[in-house]
């Protein structure tokens, strides 16, 4: 069954970081290495895998100074934190979860005429995630 978004949390640490809208990443990829050799039949090129990448994860919110200060000194310390996000699995005491080391490699405001003020950052992952089934 599909789950609807609402309730999505990205947590630092312990601490729900509040007023999000959008929480856009984690996705793994792979890169590969070329082992072609001359003597390769069937005139394919042939791969194995190499080092695995968890990518980045955006948020996007409303700027409050309570809920995102925390996310800035991050950036300008450039320590890696723990961090989670659980999706709100229905029927279930908690959802499921990726659970991730990262660094805060970006963080923006905005502020526009008759819009609220803005905030987005960029988390860079590092090491393996960790996605464990909802209890």
């Amino acid at each position: 069954m599909a789950t609807v978004a609402m309730g999505t949390t990205l947590k630092k640490g312990t601490t729900a970081i509040a007023s999000l809208t959008s929480i856009d990443g984690l996705s793994v990829s792979a890169d590969n290495i070329e082992t072609t050799t001359l003597d390769t039949t069937g005139g394919y090129r042939t791969f194995v895998g190499s080092l695995k990448d968890a990518g980045e994860l955006s948020i996007s919110g409303y700027f409050t100074y309570s809920a995102h200060s925390g996310i800035l000194a991050d950036f300008e310390a450039g320590t890696a934190n723990s961090y989670t996000i659980e999706f709100p699995d229905k029927g279930t005491t908690s959802g499921t979860k990726w659970t991730f080391t990262a660094i805060v490699t970006a963080f923006s405001t905005s502020a526009g005429l008759e819009d609220l003020v803005s905030c987005d950052a960029t988390l860079k992952i590092s090491g393996k995630p960790t996605l464990s089934a909802p209890v």
